[in-house]
């Protein structure tokens, strides 16, 4: 393994292990509260970092995405839990998808950053991804910004 690809690695370790903190801090009772202002949960938050992070590595990959059936249906961009018909997971279902997904991303990518995807694709905010490293990099910022959010969210019910 290049030593760019272990401190890429690392990065993940330490941004996942942020969110694992937090999913075992915020009590689970609060994680569906959705604050005057916002338009989805902390729990729906945490399970959407879940998807994405799934989709952007193995599922844009043509690769089997591991995730429960019904994350896309929850979780999915676009989505929102008004509009949920299922129950969610609970933390700990969540917390053990994010976990689970770090080795198994290490095991797919390694050598593979440079690796073209089946086709380009572009997400929701219009950003496109050639190779299987821009889509895993972006993962980044979006759980950073998804992380964020849900520390409004938690700012925003504690002040009440």
């Amino acid at each position: 393994m290049s030593f760019l690809e272990q401190t890429i690695f690392n990065h993940m370790e330490t941004v996942r292990g942020i969110t694992e903190k937090a999913i075992i801090r915020i009590p689970e009772e609060i994680s569906d509260i959705i604050p005057e202002g916002f338009s989805n949960s902390i729990r729906w938050n945490f399970g959407h970092i879940a998807f994405v992070q799934e989709k952007l590595v193995f599922g844009i990959s043509g690769e089997e995405m591991n995730v429960p059936m019904n994350y896309e249906r929850l979780f999915g961009a676009g989505t929102k839990p008004a509009d949920w018909t299922d129950t969610p997971p609970s933390f700990k279902e969540i917390a053990s998808v994010l976990s689970e997904q770090k080795p198994r991303i290490k095991t797919f990518l390694h050598d593979r950053f440079h690796q073209k995807l089946p086709s380009p694709y572009t997400n929701r905010g219009g950003i496109t991804f050639h190779t299987t490293g821009e889509a895993f990099l972006f993962g980044f910022y979006h759980e950073a910004m998804h992380m964020e959010t849900i520390k409004r969210i938690y700012r925003s019910i504690s002040s009440k």
